[in-house]
């Protein structure tokens, strides 16, 4: 996929990672930052998702600070199963990373949910559901946030 971003999409894109103004009509908001109507950034950024370039816009959250747990996952998944193991465990709203890895541990994953009880009680159900018995969690025992932001 190639897709040309002209100046306008760039300022877009910089300012929706980071700086995504807190007001009631935050894209009109950010239309005033940057010169531009609400309607037009609003189209950019559909645009900009029908095209790839972006997935989502959402907040980001400290789920412990919201009084929820987490957990980093591995299992090792037979290829045969693959397909069924992500289609369920993607299934699951409280799975917020699924990445396939070239390791024994082939597919990683994040669970955030209310308590590790209750993550421990959807991973013995998508061990049972799929038939993949070896998947490890693993709580953080220091959380550590690095911001990214891509250079447009």
């Amino acid at each position: 996929m190639s897709t040309l971003l002209d100046d306008t999409d760039k300022a877009i894109l910089r300012a929706v990672q980071s700086r995504l103004p807190i007001d009631q009509r935050p894209f009109a908001k950010l239309g005033e930052e940057l010169g531009l109507s609400e309607e037009e950034v609003l189209a950019r950024l559909q645009a900009l998702k029908e095209s790839g370039v972006i997935r989502r816009i959402g907040g980001n959250f400290t789920s412990t600070a919201l009084g929820f747990a987490s957990t980093l996952c591995a299992a090792q998944v037979p290829q045969e199963k693959f397909a069924k193991f992500v289609e369920t465990v993607n299934a699951y709203h409280g799975v917020t990373h699924n990445y396939r890895r070239g390791h024994e541990y082939n597919v990683w994953f994040t669970f955030i949910a209310e308590s590790m009880e209750e993550i421990e009680a959807n991973l013995a159900r998508i061990a049972e559901d799929t038939g993949v018995e070896k998947i490890c969690s693993m709580p953080a025992r220091e959380m550590y946030k690095i911001k990214v932001d891509f250079p447009v």
